[in-house]
């Protein structure tokens, strides 16, 4: 049962790390010209010339996004089972069920998010991209 959660969760954060936006053209005369499938090897290419720049597409990543939703629900729930068992009188206790119950949410909820839309890039990468795009002919209306 626990090999299947494992597994569950990884497929999870991987298809995540697929799923990433790109750059949407518009159909310009210079994009007619040249075609769709030229168009996205010219997308290839400005997206490896701003990684190799140091622009990295996603800031922080989204297992870093999961890592920091689960270290912070460990916090709050552990600061509201501080909370609930100084009420109840056993505060240790009370501290140690609400940090694991925190946690757990935490990663539930990174993971979730993680999984339902694409992350949008960091604006540093976007922005060298449109610049490649812009300096080649092509027209970016948005990315999505």
């Amino acid at each position: 049962m626990r090999r299947v959660a494992i597994v569950g969760v990884s497929m999870v954060v991987m298809l995540a790390g697929c799923s990433g936006a790109r750059p949407v053209l518009y159909p310009n005369a210079y994009m007619q010209s040249v075609g769709k499938e030229v168009a996205e090897q010219d997308i290839e290419a400005c997206k490896q010339l701003a990684e190799s720049a140091g622009a990295d597409e996603r800031s922080g990543g989204t297992v870093g996004r999961v890592a920091t939703g689960t270290a912070v629900g460990a916090g709050v729930g552990a600061a509201s089972g501080a909370v609930g068992g100084a009420i109840s009188g056993a505060v240790g206790r009370g501290s140690m069920i609400g940090a694991a119950s925190g946690a757990v949410w935490g990663l539930l909820t990174g993971l979730f998010s993680a999984a339902v839309g694409p992350s949008q890039p960091n604006h540093a990468y976007t922005n060298f991209v449109n610049r490649c795009l812009q300096e080649k002919g092509y027209e970016v209306t948005g990315w999505q």
